[in-house]
C-alpha cells in the first residue's frame, strides 16, 4: 500500500482535501467523486470507508495516473479546516514542568501520573488553528512557542478504555501552542485567586495554534510514543525531545478526556510541549521570526511571525 498524507488546501473553490504522496497532491474529492471527502472533516467523519477509498487514489497517484499538482505550490490551511474542538495538555513533560516551576521559583512537584493524579487540559476554539506557512501577528511582548504532537480523532468515543484508545485514532500532525506569556493574568485583580488567570489572553488569541501541514494515518506510525520533536527558531534548535518524556501517555490524555466529554472526529487533542520553551529563557518571538516544528515520521510546519501592522 502506498503511504499518503491528508492536508486541507485553499483552492479557487475554498478550503479543499487533498492528498498528497511523495511531493505531488491531488484534490480527493475529485478523484473518489464523493462530495463528502472534500473537507477533511467529511473524511474523517466516514473514516472507517475512507481509508479504502484513500488507499486507491494514493496509488494512483503514484503511478502518475491521475491528476496531481506540486505540494510545494500547496497553499495550506489548518489541517482540518476547522477542527471541531482543540484540546490542548497542559505540564505533560517533566523537563518542561522542571524548567517552569524554577522560572517561577516554585517547589518542584511529584510525578503526577506517579501520584495518581489525571491528564489536565484545556480548550482551544477551532479557529484560533493556521496552516502551514501561514503568518501570526506579535499579539504580545511575550509570545513563545509549544512544539506539540497532535492527535487526530477518527470514531466518536465516550469512556474510552486504555486498551482500546488507538481504534478512536485517525492519525497524528504537527502543532504548535503559541501561547502569550505576559497575557496569563487579568489586571487589577489580587494575583494567586482563582480568578486571576486569563486563559484567553495567553492560549486563545487569532493564530495561536498552528497545524499542519497534514494528517499522517496512524497505521503509517509505528510507534507515536517515540518520536523527536524538536523546535527551530529562525533554524536554532530551540527544543529537542522525544514524545516518550509524556507524563501522561496519549491513551492516558484520551481516554480521560472521553470521560468529560464526547470526542468526535475531527477532534484534535494536543499532547503537551517538552523543554526549551521561550518562557524557561525569557526570550520570545519578535516580528520577522521564523518557527518550524518538526516531528519524526510527520514533518515541519512553519510559520512565521509578521508586526500588527503588517495584517
Amino acid at each position: 500500500m502506498t503511504d499518503y498524507r491528508l492536508l486541507t488546501f485553499n483552492s479557487v473553490n475554498g478550503p479543499r482535501a487533498g492528498i498528497a504522496v511523495g511531493d505531488q497532491f491531488a484534490d480527493v474529492a475529485e478523484q473518489t467523486g464523493l462530495a463528502a471527502d472534500g473537507t477533511v472533516l467529511g473524511i474523517l467523519d466516514d473514516w472507517m470507508a475512507a481509508q479504502g477509498r484513500l488507499a486507491i487514489v494514493a496509488d494512483k497517484i503514484a503511478k502518475g495516473s491521475v491528476k496531481t499538482a506540486p505540494l510545494a505550490a500547496a497553499k495550506y490551511l489548518a489541517v482540518v479546516h476547522w477542527p471541531v474542538t482543540i484540546y490542548c495538555a497542559g505540564a505533560n513533560y517533566a523537563d518542561h514542568v522542571r524548567r517552569m516551576a524554577e522560572r517561577s521559583g516554585l517547589p518542584q512537584e511529584p510525578n503526577p501520573k506517579e501520584a495518581g493524579a489525571t491528564p489536565w487540559h484545556f480548550i482551544k476554539p477551532s479557529r484560533t488553528a493556521l496552516g502551514h506557512n501561514e503568518e501570526i501577528s506579535v499579539v504580545s511582548s511575550k509570545l513563545d512557542w509549544e512544539a506539540e504532537l497532535a492527535v487526530v480523532i477518527g470514531k466518536t468515543g465516550k469512556n474510552i478504555p486504555l486498551d482500546k484508545v488507538y481504534d478512536y485514532i485517525a492519525g497524528y500532525t504537527v502543532a504548535n501552542d503559541v501561547s502569550a506569556r505576559d497575557l496569563s493574568r487579568r489586571p487589577k485583580v489580587a494575583q494567586g485567586t482563582p480568578f486571576s488567570f486569563d486563559w484567553i489572553g495567553q492560549k486563545c488569541f487569532d493564530g495561536s495554534c498552528p497545524i499542519g501541514p497534514w494528517i499522517v494515518p496512524s497505521a503509517q506510525i509505528k510507534d507515536p510514543m517515540n518520536l523527536a520533536i524538536k523546535t527551530f527558531i529562525n533554524e536554532n534548535l530551540q527544543q529537542n525531545s522525544n514524545t516518550s518524556n509524556m507524563i501522561f501517555n496519549i491513551a492516558d490524555q484520551v481516554s480521560h478526556l472521553s470521560t468529560r466529554l464526547t470526542l468526535h472526529p475531527g477532534d484534535i487533542i494536543l499532547t503537551g510541549t517538552p523543554s526549551g520553551t521561550g518562557a524557561e529563557e525569557n526570550k520570545f518571538l519578535k516580528a520577522g521570526d521564523v518557527m518550524r516544528v518538526e516531528i519524526e515520521g510527520i514533518g515541519s510546519i512553519v510559520n512565521k511571525v509578521r508586526s500588527i501592522d503588517s495584517n
